[in-house]
């Protein structure tokens, strides 16, 4: 007791002395940030302490955090991505302290190699960037993201107890957003017009918005499967039926069919099908690519330009992207026709990541530009695969693709091999939204993003634990970690 009451006292000591000299520094040299030094301290050392909580904090900012730009260059996702540079450097040197946190087999487990060769690609192609310095900022973002989404959890999820409470705090702290977001929608009587404006400032746009909240509800119907309590149910199919809805008055056409292609990978899961079904998506995929160009076929589909417009009526704007008249549609025809025609330039080490926007313009195709197609707001090709092999080469695309079918492979392939209706739940219900985050990545690139990049990193973190706990190694009857003292 002497000896733990001594520790506290010299604590409050060294923390005290800290702040005071820190203050009396602020003041003599008129540099005022400088007494944010010992709250930054007392940040990391209860972070050292309580090292899940970080992690907790993390995903609870998830949603509710706001994208804020310094300039056309250079912006940043307040409090979220400083959280994950915190936390992927705390569970970094957590991991340096202690080797065993984090379990041999998990480093050699086959999804943490592709990822690691994807990786490391894509190092490779910062080398021949055409734009290094913006190719490196990318660079240091991907190196946190892994950190704060795959390091942490493969630490962090050691038990169920941790696994549930880390779910919970994410999809309750999403379900907050989504109601405030329709309390803010019925102002503007929940009209297509609205939408944008009643997301601010936690998201961008609806197509964000949409892609993070389809997500969120085969989360909710997994709690339904593993509840027992009828008044537990009874609030899960609520905040069920109030996703849908939401869901529906996004008014985004992507996460729409995000939805079904989840129920449809729920299917093929079922029936040992999944691998098959992506396949022959990836088959089909490629031979539409060849057959749109092959004796310049995408000529054909050109748009009027005095047509294309923007509508804020939502039966005009189905009615315009299916007459190839929507100005979203039309301008993502206009970016992908530059794009295919970009890797023919640079098919093994591409332009260099997140290089897109500065290379893009000399390849586009006159004849589908739109009234947006100056593109103010440097947003890329909305196809995250396209944008994968025009910045970091077919290989790249072909990394990504493995890595991607592995994923799926071990969601239906724990789902039959786990007995315990946990992990049975947490592995179709991780290839479900695997699915959906890869068709809304068809029409966007939201992988490098906070709100659904965070998510397809954790899909990945969680099917390795699914695969190591299953197995009744060491990590099932390992305890949770609640910080070094």
């Amino acid at each position: 007791m002497i000896a733990k009451a001594n520790h506290k006292y010299s604590q409050l000591v060294f923390f005290s002395a800290l702040f005071i000299l820190c203050l009396l520094s602020a003041v003599w040299f008129e540099e005022y940030y400088l007494i944010t030094i010992p709250f930054a301290a007392l940040f990391v050392y209860a972070g050292w302490q309580y090292i899940n909580v970080v992690f907790f904090l993390l995903l609870c900012s998830l949603p509710f955090s706001a994208e804020i730009r310094f300039s056309s260059t250079l912006g940043t996702d307040f409090p979220d991505e400083l959280l994950m540079l915190f936390t992927a450097g705390l569970f970094f040197c957590y991991w340096l302290y202690s080797p065993k946190a984090l379990p041999g087999k998990i480093s050699y487990h086959p999804l943490i190699v592709l990822l690691a060769i994807t990786f490391t690609w894509s190092i490779v192609t910062v080398l021949f960037s055409t734009h290094q310095l913006v190719s490196v900022k990318f660079l240091l973002a991907k190196c946190w993201y892994l950190g704060a989404f795959v390091l942490a959890p493969l630490i962090v999820f050691r038990e169920k107890k941790t696994i549930k409470t880390a779910i919970l705090i994410l999809s309750i702290a999403m379900l907050l957003v989504v109601l405030v977001t329709l309390v803010r929608h019925y102002k503007y009587d929940f009209t297509f017009a609205g939408i944008n404006e009643s997301l601010k400032p936690f998201f961008r746009n609806h197509v964000n918005y949409s892609a993070m909240l389809v997500c969120m509800i085969p989360i909710f119907f997994g709690f339904l499967k593993l509840e027992n309590t009828k008044r537990i149910k009874y609030a899960v199919v609520t905040a069920i039926v109030i996703l849908l809805i939401a869901l529906f008055l996004s008014y985004a056409r992507g996460a729409w069919l995000a939805l079904i292609t989840g129920f449809v990978a729920y299917w093929l899961i079922k029936k040992r099908m999944i691998m098959a079904g992506y396949i022959a998506s990836v088959v089909i995929v490629i031979a539409t690519l060849f057959w749109i160009k092959a004796d310049d076929r995408y000529l054909q589909y050109a748009h009027d330009y005095r047509t294309t417009i923007f509508h804020e009526d939502f039966r005009e704007h189905l009615q315009a992207t299916y007459e190839f008249k929507d100005v979203s549609t039309a301008e993502r025809f206009y970016r992908w026709i530059a794009g295919i025609r970009m890797i023919k330039d640079n098919p093994l080490t591409g332009f260099g990541p997140n290089t897109f926007y500065n290379n893009y313009k000399p390849y586009a195709v006159p004849a589908f530009k739109t009234w947006v197609s100056n593109n103010p707001d440097h947003s890329t090709i909305h196809n995250y695969f396209l944008l994968i092999a025009i910045e970091q080469g077919i290989p790249g695309l072909v990394f990504f693709l493995l890595l991607i079918g592995a994923m799926l492979y071990y969601a239906q392939h724990l789902y039959y091999r786990a007995k315990d209706i946990f992990y049975k739940t947490i592995a179709i219900t991780t290839g479900v939204i695997l699915v959906m985050i890869l068709t809304v990545n068809f029409l966007s690139d939201l992988i490098e993003t906070d709100k659904v990049g965070s998510l397809f990193f954790l899909c990945l973190s969680m099917l390795v634990i699914t695969d190591s706990n299953t197995r009744g190694n060491a990590l099932n009857s390992a305890t949770d970690i609640q910080g070094i003292s």
